[in-house]
């Protein structure tokens, strides 16, 4: 039996949400993908650092999804494993690295908002008769 992304996110989020509260989820989505973009270039381009490089290219792979907002539940999950991995691992910032965990676990349990490609692939269809 095959897994249905489409049927699994409409049943997970039954609203995108529009207006403030879109806009919001799409600014937290920004500079969340940006931060893992960064933190996973900057681990490519041989900054010292204590945390994995690996995990860092781990977290920056989500960190274009969320950027995008594709999969945003999955790719949120993703992060917050991950990080949650490098502070068990032991890392020189454990509080930025919480913060990108919890803002994964949010992620995943709020969503992408309206202004996503999740939105447009996945949304609530509405036809006005």
């Amino acid at each position: 039996m095959m897994f249905d992304i489409r049927g699994f996110l409409q049943r997970l989020f039954p609203m995108f949400p529009y207006g403030c509260p879109g806009r919001g989820l799409l600014l937290v989505r920004l500079v969340v993908g940006l931060i893992l973009i960064h933190d996973g270039i900057g681990a490519l381009m041989g900054v010292p650092q204590r945390e994995s490089i690996a995990m860092q290219e781990i977290a920056a792979i989500p960190g274009i999804f969320l950027l995008v907002g594709l999969w945003t539940p999955i790719a949120g999950a993703i992060v917050a494993l991950s990080e949650i991995w490098i502070v068990l691992t032991g890392t020189d910032h454990p509080r930025g690295t919480i913060l990108m965990a919890t803002l994964g676990i949010a992620f995943a349990f709020l969503g992408p908002g309206a202004l996503s490609i999740d939105a447009r692939l996945f949304g609530r269809k509405r036809f006005d008769i």
